[in-house]
């Protein structure tokens, strides 16, 4: 019996150590090819209809959206998308690609906008706007539809030459952000598949599957149809008649308010209240009134000229692809209305004059909008204090270092109370220094840049000293008295207290104190954040030139400073220069020396 086993053990060791030499061999069979296999012949992929669905239309909602949402939209749904060739959308699509880049960081001036369903409405204002076709223009019949695609040439040379399965990409691959690209036309689509055979879509991604390949190109072949945009659904369109009625108001009062509630919800992907979980709009200034089809205006910024001509709020069908880069949510309701009504029409104030759209005073929120009671300012930004923190953290930057190089990867976030009697409260205050206040706007040119140091440094300096002049004259108190002068979200409010994360050019905003204590934290009054909104939302071009993200950059950095300030006015007066010390290292310090904060109060 024993004799028996050991046979056995004998013969299971003999099939293991085989099991070992055919693994061995397998591995050094598949390390010893090359990166990627150039047949002679390469793998086939079909260029006639034949063999194609054809016979009925693709559905683009329930079987293109899909695919691309899986495959192509978390490279191409944003500013940053590749050749501005935008798949989260059949208006991308039809718009096609262009070789110039929006993130172009030495751009001496400011491009042209290339907003998609904004600056042109149709393929051919694209066309004019240097956007080449992605999809066929020309003859319509299955064999035009594809020989005419770039998209299928595309999709095609991924099927011709698959994506290596093993080891790391070949070096041809470029994955950098600021990467030269390639963005081939119908009629260099040829010799760009000669000169970069792996280069196909996918991009450096694993082939579609054969069922998402044919998907595609059936729909390519059909000629790409699509379905008429879908209308508001039922639950909705009562609710949408009754906003629009609501900011399209005739009387000076509401006019300016409705001018300060889409110069911050304009970004928003607004949901009304019980519609559909993914049913959005967008806050829109048309040339065309409630109940017919809707004109957005093309304005760089929110606060550009509409012109003389009346212009109406509207609220327009979102209906791209969502994408976390972008999505910013903003709920619509009965209840909001009611609270808008609360906070700016209920109260006591005259609008004698509506302000002027002039650059100069429209980039100046604390000029504009003078009229409207600074405390309901204030409580409008608090009540969704999440919402637009989330604006700069996401909003029109998109790829975020401007904005996210400046903060840390993570940080608190709270807020002065509005019921404290301090002088960031005090409208009169605000007013007398609506000039040190303002922000870099975009001019267009690059003398912007020196003005940084001429005038808005100047007016922060001046802000802040008149500020700590009057913080002097309320002395010192102990941390429980301090602490009545943070918000404590009248105690129902999860808006109170956030926490910013940021990773490189990522970054999320979170209810509450989330995590290990940070290295710093931000205490925010109305002036520091109506600044922040206006610039790195309202005001921010990401068209702009070089001068114009720089001063933005630089002001930012005024911004931090200002709340992470604030905060250490809440810790023990002998512990706060040596806390601020270890915050201001390397790049910091830099700042630090050319930006020199009065810091007597430390």
């Amino acid at each position: 019996m024993k004799r028996l086993q050991r046979k056995i053990s004998t013969k299971q060791w003999a099939l293991m150590a085989l099991s070992a030499i055919l693994l061995l061999a397998l591995f050094a069979y598949t390390t010893q090819q090359p990166q990627h296999v150039m047949p002679d012949e390469p793998a086939v992929a079909e260029l006639t209809p034949s063999s194609l669905r054809l016979d009925e239309p693709a559905a683009f909602e329930q079987q293109i959206k899909p695919v691309l949402e899986r495959r192509c939209v978390v490279c191409h749904g944003c500013y940053d998308a590749p050749c501005q060739l935008k798949l989260s959308s059949i208006a991308g699509l039809q718009r096609g690609a262009s070789k110039e880049r929006i993130y172009e960081p030495k751009r001496i001036t400011a491009m042209q906008p290339t907003r998609l369903f904004i600056d042109a409405k149709n393929s051919a204002q694209w066309r004019s706007l240097g956007f080449s076709a992605v999809l066929n223009e020309g003859q319509k019949n299955p064999q035009s539809n594809l020989e005419n695609s770039v998209l299928y040439h595309l999709l095609r040379l991924k099927k011709q030459h698959p994506q290596p399965g093993m080891r790391k990409l070949p070096k041809s691959f470029s994955l950098e952000l600021n990467r030269k690209q390639s963005c081939p036309t119908l009629k260099t689509v040829g010799a760009f598949a000669q000169k970069h055979p792996l280069w196909g879509m996918p991009y450096a991604m694993p082939n579609l599957s054969e069922p998402e390949y044919q998907t595609l190109v059936s729909w390519l072949a059909q000629g790409s149809p699509t379905p008429p945009p879908p209308s508001p659904s039922s639950v909705v369109v009562p609710q949408l008649e009754e906003w629009e009625r609501f900011l399209n108001q005739p009387s000076k009062k509401q006019r300016l308010v409705s001018r300060y509630l889409y110069e911050h919800l304009f970004h928003a992907h607004i949901h009304f209240a019980e519609s559909a979980t993914r049913e959005f709009y967008r806050l829109v200034r048309s040339t065309t009134p409630p109940g017919t089809a809707i004109d957005e205006m093309a304005t760089t910024l929110p606060y550009g000229d509409p012109g003389a001509a009346p212009f109406y709020y509207r609220l327009l069908k979102y209906e791209p692809s969502i994408v976390a880069k972008s999505h910013i949510v903003y709920e619509f309701s009965a209840a909001r209305m009611q609270r808008y009504r609360e906070l700016f029409l209920t109260p006591d104030y005259t609008v004698e004059q509506l302000p002027s759209y002039a650059p100069e005073i429209a980039s100046n929120p604390f000029k504009v909008f003078a009229a409207i009671p600074a405390l309901s300012r204030y409580r409008f930004l608090l009540d969704e204090a999440h919402f637009f923190i989330e604006g700069f953290i996401k909003g029109p930057v998109c790829r975020g270092q401007i904005a996210l190089d400046v903060i840390e990867d993570q940080f608190w976030v709270m807020f002065f109370d509005p019921n404290q009697p301090i002088i960031t409260n005090s409208a009169q205050f605000i007013g007398e220094m609506a000039d040190a206040l303002k922000v870099p706007a975009d001019g267009g040119s690059n003398l912007e840049l020196i003005r940084i140091w001429t005038d808005y440094w100047k007016g922060q300096r001046r802000y802040m000293e008149r500020k700590q002049a009057w913080f002097k004259t309320i002395g010192t108190h102990d941390l429980g008295h301090a602490m009545n002068f943070i918000w404590d979200g009248d105690g129902t409010n999860p808006n109170a207290a956030l926490t910013v994360f940021r990773h490189f050019d990522s970054g999320s905003v979170a209810y509450g104190l989330v995590g290990k204590n940070p290295d710093t934290a931000w205490v925010i009054d109305y002036p520091l954040f109506e600044r922040i909104h206006y610039l790195l939302v309202a005001g921010f071009n990401v068209f702009g030139n070089i001068s114009h993200r720089l001063s933005t950059r630089v002001y930012m950095d005024f911004l931090r400073m200002e709340g992470e300030d604030y905060f250490l006015a809440f810790l023990p007066a002998n512990r706060r220069k040596a806390i601020r010390d270890t915050w201001y290292v390397g790049q910091r310090d830099t700042i630090d020396e050319l930006f020199s904060a009065p810091q007597e109060w430390l």
